[in-house]
């Protein structure tokens, strides 16, 4: 073992001086790395990690180690102190973090570089959601020491062209953790990059440490986000306006609540297509009188104060984050009628909030010139936004409302962060009569900025459906 170690040590020592400048990469075609040990795959020392009772395993004299691919790049500050690798270049089947102290680490581990990582005194836990290499410290783990980076990681000539594996968001799961994938006819969220200024990668005032983007794909519909550390070299430039295709590293945010997608340079996304596909918007026109046949309405006085919605037909259901609409009652300057709904996710602690709330189903097909009318309140909307859309092919899954085609009610009022906070607003009386389909939904869909101190408050209100 100290023969392989002294290699190590000289492999290293010639790559890193042959670097002349920060963007060439050393050339060591000529070396050939003769691994010792037995292999073991990335996918058992998963297992090992999964069946174990402890929350870490540590390899000690076991005379293994691991083939892999770089899939990260530290190269534009996206990535730091840290090596995504894969077990394959194509079709991979597991991926792995591995911890290491080094700056610039693209000048020796380059995205497709083979390497070898001998897992003697190393250990693996789970950090942040994802499986992770490092040396244990405590109950975690730590970076590999730079000098001890020779010693563990190896560095083949091999430089394979990485083929990122096409997956959808509805794909999403475990076994594609710290692998290179690939989204079709994906785009950034309407509200991202349609709106008065286009928002950068992790440039804007409110990010603090990342910047989290809405990323959208069309087909199949599903919808995820982009994390962008806020020292990435790119964290100013503008988000694309069109769709294509991104590729990028599947991963969890940091508290690990939720998939994120994180792209080694602003190259990792082709979005040349103008067209998008954002939801169209349903407009029937306002009524001056409600229907005479009442299908449903609800005022809230039913509810649990300071317990989520539910009951009554509604689907309260939390895509991103902790914040459920919930039943409140409060006086002064912004009070409630009687018990009200609210949503918030001011200081929350979530580094993105949506939540829907939607009504039970409305039978389209036996009624004629059904609407809708609702009342909105704030406690200053801020970064966040409510949206009223209407769907007549969502299943009633929630398993399944990303995926259900909804359109914007862009008759209904909503609240605007220039009125009065403590007023109460109408919607008007809002004609669905020329939505089309048997069923209909109509959702009150709250999303939260992606900071949570500049999150604002909705509130809702006396809905009524009603038909003639």
């Amino acid at each position: 073992m100290k023969t392989r170690s002294f290699l190590s040590f000289i492999l290293l020592f010639s790559t890193l001086s042959c670097v002349t400048n920060e963007f060439e990469v050393p050339d060591t075609s000529t070396t050939a790395v003769i691994p010792e040990g037995t292999e073991v795959s990335i996918t058992s020392v998963i297992n090992n990690l999964t069946q174990s009772t402890e929350p870490i395993i540590e390899y000690e004299d076991s005379d293994t180690y691991l083939t892999g691919y770089v899939i990260s790049s530290d190269v534009a500050g996206n990535f730091y102190h840290e090596l995504v690798i894969q077990d394959a270049a194509e079709n991979p089947q597991r991926g792995i973090t591995i911890q290491l102290n080094q700056n610039a680490i693209y000048t020796v581990f380059e995205p497709g570089r083979k390497v070898y990582v001998y897992l003697d005194e190393l250990a693996a836990t789970t950090e942040n959601g994802i499986v992770q290499l490092g040396v244990r410290d405590g109950n975690g783990i730590t970076e590999i020491p730079n000098s001890l980076i020779g010693k563990h990681v190896l560095r083949t000539p091999e430089v394979a062209t990485l083929v990122p594996l096409p997956i959808s968001i509805t794909d999403f799961s475990e076994a594609y953790e710290n692998l290179l994938i690939s989204l079709e006819n994906a785009q950034f969220n309407r509200d991202e990059v349609l709106d008065e200024s286009i928002k950068t990668f992790a440039g804007e005032v409110t990010d603090e440490f990342d910047g989290i983007r809405l990323l959208e794909t069309c087909d199949t519909k599903g919808r995820t986000l982009v994390s962008t550390s806020t020292f990435a070299k790119f964290k100013s430039v503008e988000l694309p306006t069109g769709s294509g295709n991104i590729q990028g590293i599947l991963s969890r945010d940091f508290y690990d609540d939720f998939y994120i997608i994180r792209i080694n340079t602003t190259a990792a996304l082709s979005f040349t297509n103008t067209q998008r596909c954002d939801p169209d918007e349903l407009k029937c026109g306002l009524a001056e009188v409600p229907g005479a046949t009442l299908l449903f309405e609800d005022d809230f006085s039913e509810q649990s104060r300071n317990n989520p919605i539910e009951g009554n037909g509604w689907t309260n259901f939390i895509e991103y984050g902790i914040q459920a609409w919930e039943a409140y009652t409060a006086s002064g300057n912004n009070a409630s009628q009687g018990v009200s709904a609210r949503i918030d996710s001011y200081q929350s602690g979530d580094a993105l909030s949506v939540c829907w709330l939607v009504t039970p189903a409305i039978d389209l097909a036996s009624n004629t010139h059904v609407k809708i009318r609702f009342e909105t309140s704030s406690s200053f909307a801020d970064g966040s936004d409510l949206e009223i859309l209407f769907s007549s092919d969502w299943d009633g899954d929630t398993a399944t409302i990303t995926q259900a085609t909804w359109l914007v009610l862009g008759d209904a009022f909503v609240i605007r962060n220039q009125d009065f906070f403590g007023d109460w607003y109408s919607s008007g009386i809002v004609n669905l009569s020329c939505a089309t389909g048997e069923t209909g939904y109509v959702a009150f869909k709250y999303t939260g900025s992606t900071q949570d101190d500049f999150d604002g408050t909705y509130q809702l209100d006396n809905i009524s459906i009603t038909a003639d």
